[in-house]
């Protein structure tokens, strides 16, 4: 869905993407674009919101093993997050009963108020002495992935509004200054530990998984629900 200029080692780490196409996604079909049904679109997102939370898991599980014991760390058991502020359902029932507007406009929240910290963090790393034995290539593929799937989404949404499946409340809103949460979350997640910023973005990216699942399920419950 989307083609970005990136360094050759991310691009070895980011494997299949979003778009393995050389022609541009088109969500009407227009001439000269490679045109993807819906639940293709879905498969495609949900395909990337998966590797993106395994990437996730992998650094969380790194920084656990190798860099909280030579730091004498001790864990918290309360972790703030970031994206507190945003409203995100609890437990597949309740995810089911937003609104599919609702829901799509809490994942696309999500993705938008990672983007900058997780840039942040993989400029974090480069200077610091802790991640040397680790790649630090995850933390900027993961900022990566979560510019892709964004996009990702959004053509979903678009495709989903084409055909009347949601209404148009959405139009606008994927735009990041309409869904930017910047003003609220950014000096908290300054403020985050690496640890309790690795810990969110794992417990997040699974919840934009779950949600792409089941919103998928009830647009198209025929294809793999």
């Amino acid at each position: 869905l989307l083609t970005l200029s990136l360094p050759v080692s991310v691009l070895l780490l980011a494997g299949e993407r979003i778009l393995a196409s050389a022609a541009p996604i088109c969500v009407h079909g227009q001439a000269g674009c490679h045109f993807l049904s819906l639940a293709d679109l879905f498969d495609r997102v949900i395909q990337h919101s998966a590797r993106m939370h395994s990437i996730s898991s992998d650094l969380h599980s790194e920084f656990e093993q190798y860099v909280l014991p030579s730091r004498n760390h001790i864990g918290r058991i309360n972790r703030h997050c970031h994206t507190a502020t945003i409203l995100t359902p609890n437990g597949k029932e309740n995810a089911q009963r937003l609104a599919r507007e609702e829901l799509t406009e809490v994942i696309l929240k999500l993705l938008v108020a990672w983007k900058d910290p997780l840039w942040q963090f993989h400029q974090n790393m480069v200077h610091q002495d802790d991640f040397n034995n680790f790649s630090s290539n995850k933390a900027l593929e993961m900022s990566y992935m979560v510019h892709e799937l964004r996009k990702g989404v959004e053509k979903v949404a678009d495709k989903m509004q084409h055909l009347g499946m949601i209404s148009n409340s959405l139009s606008g809103l994927s735009s990041p200054e309409a869904l930017d949460t910047s003003s609220d979350t950014s000096g908290e997640s300054q403020a985050m530990s690496d640890h309790d910023l690795l810990y969110c973005f794992r417990r997040d990216s699974n919840k934009v998984q779950n949600y792409l699942k089941i919103l998928k399920c009830r647009i198209v419950p025929e294809n793999g629900c």
